[in-house]
């Protein structure tokens, strides 16, 4: 019903993406966009809206409040009030004013690492100190150390930023782990502001997203939660996010702080967010079941490649790849000269990583992988003469 096979050439459209390597024979497996069409509902309200040719100042639909209020009651018997709602124009948006609206210049905001570059930059940007704790791999899966976040919270800890589902890594956390995560927040007095971004795109058939602020009524008030339609849909490129908060004075705060500053979400992004919200969900069932078998296909290359080691996804269209037995100081940049770009894992705070975005045409993965073996076993083989 919908082709995820066709290559669609983005060379020369103002793609970050694809024009990072303009002119350069280098498959972008990189930036976190995929390289299908958007879902036929989508472009059909959009071409629709064009159509009405008037592109003034808007504001959020009602049909589209009511549509993702249906949505998150749906998937997550998360009973939201209207007035929760803050609307963004992106998700890092969101967690660079949480930042701010939480606690005070120079007190602390705590995080786990590696983890999307913004969770690092954001605390610093807002005079606030970042307190990162690396996430423990166990069992052939990664974790949260709660014991060692406990021991490195201050006194002037005053937000926690969450992952979750978690980019790079691909954890979807289960309700155990969060819980447990909860009693520490609950016990520290902590605010938290929880990335949900990838909620929609959980791979595993046996795993569910579970909202942090579902877990218990106590924690949904001292929770800011971002979601957007963005990554599962493919619409990063239109600008429309939102946060929920259900806490009156924890809203006012975060609105007072985007006042004058965080601009309006344009009413295309409104027009394809009720379209892939209301619309989507054919095309998003057919979606997963493309990533999973990319999925696959990626976990067996890697296995197979000397030098490097990756983990299972549970969400995400991720990979996160430990390439330190490569023994390179720049495994991205060697990747890079053998045709392949992937994330860098310094930014995500693990030299030595690499992050690969498989959402993209099978046989453009296929090169991908293809070219990456290659470098794989010609630079194990010079290692050992």
């Amino acid at each position: 019903m919908f082709d995820f096979d066709t290559v669609i050439d983005r060379r020369n459209t103002g793609s970050e993406k694809w024009d990072r390597y303009a002119g350069q024979d280098i498959i972008p497996l990189w930036v976190a966009d995929m390289d299908f069409r958007s879902p036929p509902a989508v472009l059909e309200a959009l071409q629709q809206r064009v159509e009405h040719g008037v592109f003034g100042y808007s504001r959020p639909p009602e049909e589209l409040v009511a549509v993702v209020l249906a949505m998150v009651r749906q998937e997550y018997g998360w009973q939201v009030q209207p007035e929760w709602l803050v609307w963004l124009p992106g998700l890092v948006c969101g967690l660079n004013v949480s930042c701010r609206a939480v606690g005070a210049p120079g007190d602390a905001v705590a995080t786990f690492s590696p983890v999307y570059p913004p969770f690092l930059t954001a605390p610093g940007l807002a005079g606030r100190e970042l307190i990162s704790v690396p996430l423990v791999e166990q069992q052939g899966r990664w974790g949260m150390d709660l014991e060692v976040l406990e021991q490195a919270i201050t006194p002037r800890t005053r937000l926690l930023l969450l992952c979750s589902p978690h980019n790079p890594v691909g954890r979807v956390w289960s309700r155990e782990e969060q819980l447990a995560l909860a009693d520490l927040v609950e016990r520290h007095d902590l605010m938290v502001c929880s990335d949900e971004i990838h909620a929609g795109l959980v791979l595993d058939s046996g795993k569910t997203h579970i909202p942090f602020a579902c877990l218990k009524p106590e924690l949904a008030r001292r929770t800011i939660t971002l979601l957007a339609p963005s990554k599962t849909w493919n619409i990063p490129g239109l600008g429309c996010s939102f946060a929920v908060i259900p806490d009156k004075q924890l809203r006012r705060s975060f609105r007072d702080v985007m006042a004058g500053i965080v601009p309006h979400v344009n009413l295309l992004g409104y027009t394809a967010t009720l379209a892939a919200y209301r619309d989507g969900e054919p095309w998003r069932q057919a979606l997963l079941e493309y990533l999973r078998q990319n999925r696959d296909l990626v976990l067996e290359a890697i296995q197979a490649m000397p030098g490097l080691k990756t983990w299972p996804v549970e969400a995400t269209y991720l990979a996160w790849i430990d390439a330190q037995g490569l023994g390179v100081a720049d495994p991205a940049g060697l990747f890079e000269q053998a045709g392949v770009g992937l994330s860098d894992g310094a930014p995500f705070g693990a030299p030595g990583f690499v992050r690969l975005n498989f959402g993209c045409p099978r046989s453009l993965l296929q090169q991908a992988l293809e070219r990456m073996h290659t470098v794989c076993v010609r630079k194990r083989g010079s290692a050992k003469d």
